[in-house]
């Protein structure tokens, strides 16, 4: 199970840190999948950023340079640190973790597109990020 937290209501220009705890197993596979992801109502579930278990990174667009995705040393908590929030960046923040994904680029290449719920093994509730202008 993932439960995030973190979320909350900031100016624009602010900063949150979401963090991602996984309760039950510690992920022991050699090729886990851990990602961000953002959805408005009525809108798709679009990635922010991803990280694989070579430490690999990868970020939409709109995140780079602003977004921060990192893991703790044994991958039990995930967490996105975000800078400069726009009022665009209002969404649901959910995290989603696929233990054995089976290596190569399909962990990172979900962080920079539309994603559907049963492209993941497991995601947490999400957490609710609101920028005001």
């Amino acid at each position: 199970q993932l439960v995030e937290s973190g979320g909350g209501s900031v100016q624009s220009g602010g900063s949150l840190r979401l963090s991602c705890v996984q309760s039950g197993h510690q992920l022991q596979y050699t090729s886990f999948c851990l990602a961000w992801f953002r959805q408005a109502p009525g809108k798709e579930r679009e990635g922010v950023a991803a990280i694989d278990s070579d430490g690999n990174i990868s970020y939409m667009d709109f995140a780079k340079g602003r977004f921060t995705i990192s893991q703790d040393n044994d991958a039990k908590t995930l967490y996105l640190e975000m800078n400069s929030l726009k009022p665009e960046d209002t969404d649901m923040y959910y995290c989603a973790a696929d233990p054995d994904y089976g290596g190569g680029s399909w962990c990172l290449r979900q962080a920079r597109k539309v994603v559907q719920k049963e492209d993941f093994a497991a995601w947490g509730q999400g957490t609710q990020v609101t920028i005001s202008s």
